[in-house]
């Protein structure tokens, strides 16, 4: 269910007996393409969801940061603002503890807040909702305090709180879908500069096609070590090779006599080539070509499956299923190891592709997997 104001309002008035101030939804997102890139300083295809979290907030004048969430139960946290630092909130608190971390070292002045979390979103999903969490309440706490913080800065920010505070070492993609996606777009990241362009997705106007988002209910935890590890040899290629990052290659065929490591080798592949993808598929969508688009997603898939490592069961099957009924491509998306696929499907196949894919579950005894509607959707927005 759709998280309104009006619901959002009377969790927070439940929690703190008073209505908010304001309340900001800042949505998940999926990838169209461009997986493990972004740590890389390379390129990514992603697009906002629908689908988020929502952070009702009200200001405060004695330092706390009281936090509670309708998908927590229990009695959630409250912090002081001054003793914020890394490693003294855990669980799902320390996204937003990090966040108010960041924009304090950061020198933006806060007095405190109390926050009521909402989400539609499925946690472990593969849709980046640590990443909505943390954008959702960094646009509250800045909308209480009156703070003027460009988008492009939170960004930053709230990926700073991930990745020092948290201590997840994530790229800065999911962070950048959230706060600057627009309805109808992908947005073409170049994770090296920072700078993004917006790429009209016609194909969900023209009727033609659809992109479908496969949850198949495996949960993933990237903090658990693969997903650093994966990090690790990317670097440790990187070096390897004598470059800054797997960016500066463009040449996958390179690294048959630069790489002596087939391990290293396999995922700076992968690395390389999903870049070369992500710029083919833009060149693809903006001639309406969404056959190769499909045959993107696919090819991508493989690459994550043999040579990145990180796919499942599940997100393989899923794939094949779609796939042989009739999806122009599909891919596992999201960091591995769990969460969701992400299938490009012609209209009139929707409904064959979800069977074609519950029958495959079923066949292995694997729990039903869940469809989501993926309409591209503006970045993070105040709502009233």
């Amino acid at each position: 269910m759709k998280v309104s104001r009006a619901r959002i309002s009377g969790w927070f008035a439940d929690c703190y007996g008073s209505e908010p101030e304001c309340a900001w939804r800042a949505p998940g997102r999926a990838n169209l393409i461009g997986e493990h890139t972004d740590y890389n300083d390379g390129l990514v295809l992603p697009f906002a969801l629908a689908q988020g979290t929502v952070a009702a907030a009200a200001r405060r004048e004695d330092g706390l940061l009281v936090l509670r969430s309708r998908q927590i139960p229990g009695p959630g946290a409250s912090v002081r603002l001054a003793e914020l630092e890394p490693g003294a909130v855990t669980g799902w608190a320390a996204y937003p503890a990090g966040v108010a971390w960041a924009l304090r070292e950061a020198g933006h002045r806060l007095t405190g807040a109390s926050l009521a979390i909402d989400s539609d979103l499925p946690r472990g999903a593969g849709l980046a909702s640590s990443a909505a969490l943390e954008c959702a309440v960094a646009m509250a706490i800045t909308a209480v305090h009156g703070l003027a913080v460009p988008r492009q800065e939170l960004v930053a920010l709230t990926r700073r709180a991930e990745n020092d505070f948290v201590g997840m070492p994530c790229g800065i993609m999911d962070q950048s879908a959230s706060l600057l996606c627009e309805a109808g777009c992908a947005l073409l990241l170049d994770c090296l500069t920072g700078v993004g362009t917006q790429v009209p997705l016609g194909l969900a106007y023209a009727g033609a096609a659809s992109m479908m988002i496969i949850d198949t209910r495996v949960r993933h935890a990237l903090a658990d070590g693969e997903y650093a590890a994966r990090r690790r040899e990317c670097q440790a290629a990187a070096r390897s090779l004598g470059v800054a990052s797997l960016r500066e290659v463009t040449d996958p065929t390179r690294l048959t006599g630069q790489l002596a490591d087939p391990l290293l080798r396999r995922r700076a592949r992968h690395v390389i080539t999903d870049n070369l993808r992500v710029e083919q598929a833009v060149s693809l969508l903006r001639v309406g070509d969404l056959a190769g688009v499909g045959a993107l997603l696919s090819s991508s898939h493989r690459s994550l499956r043999d040579d990145f490592e990180v796919s499942w069961p599940q997100a393989d099957a899923a794939v094949d299923a779609a796939v042989a009924a009739g999806a122009l491509g599909a891919r596992m998306m999201g960091g591995g190891f769990g969460g969701s696929v992400i299938a490009l499907v012609p209209r009139q196949r929707a409904a064959p592709i979800r069977a074609a894919v519950d029958e495959t579950f079923r066949e292995h005894g694997w729990r039903p997997p869940e469809f989501l509607a993926a309409a591209p959707s503006d970045g993070a927005r105040r709502i009233d």
